[in-house]
């Protein structure tokens, strides 16, 4: 399979966790055979967590092993850009007469920046947030993780 992991999914992988073994043990993203994609804007949030609550060296160090093995897509293309305004656009509802099945969704930035990367290169978004879901049947495969289920 083909995924573009969101930040969420690093920042737990990099934890190390009996979670993180779980999640693994279930969907095997770093089996063999399947191709692992972040946003560049992934990158970007990552460090900005890492700095702003002062993660420790040895996690900094899991965060660089993972992110080092793991294709990194640049936002800086024409068709991805348009892909971002269409996506913005819909999720506004903001789409000539289509009526859409939600209430106009206000989606973050960032959040735009990797749907956008996830639907052009028709790759499975794997994320924990909830703020995808309205996309998933109109512009990309989204593969929801509920941590909770983990947890158990």
């Amino acid at each position: 399979m083909n995924y573009l992991l969101d930040t969420n999914i690093i920042l737990i992988y990099s934890r190390a966790t009996e979670v993180a073994e779980k999640i693994e043990a279930q969907y095997q993203f770093f089996a063999e055979g399947n191709v692992l994609a972040v946003s560049v804007v992934t990158l970007g949030e990552v460090d900005a967590i890492v700095k702003k609550l002062g993660i420790g060296e040895k996690r900094k160090n899991r965060i660089d092993e993972l992110i080092n093995n793991i294709a990194k897509v640049r936002i800086d293309t024409t068709a991805l850009i348009s892909r971002y305004g269409d996506i913005d656009a819909f999720s506004q509802g903001k789409v000539g007469d289509v009526k859409q099945k939600f209430s106009a969704k206000n989606m973050g930035k960032n959040d735009l920046w990797i749907a956008a990367t996830a639907s052009l290169y028709n790759l499975t978004l794997v994320t924990t947030d909830k703020d995808f879901d309205h996309l998933s049947e109109s512009h990309l495969k989204l593969l929801y993780l509920d941590i909770e289920d983990f947890r158990k």
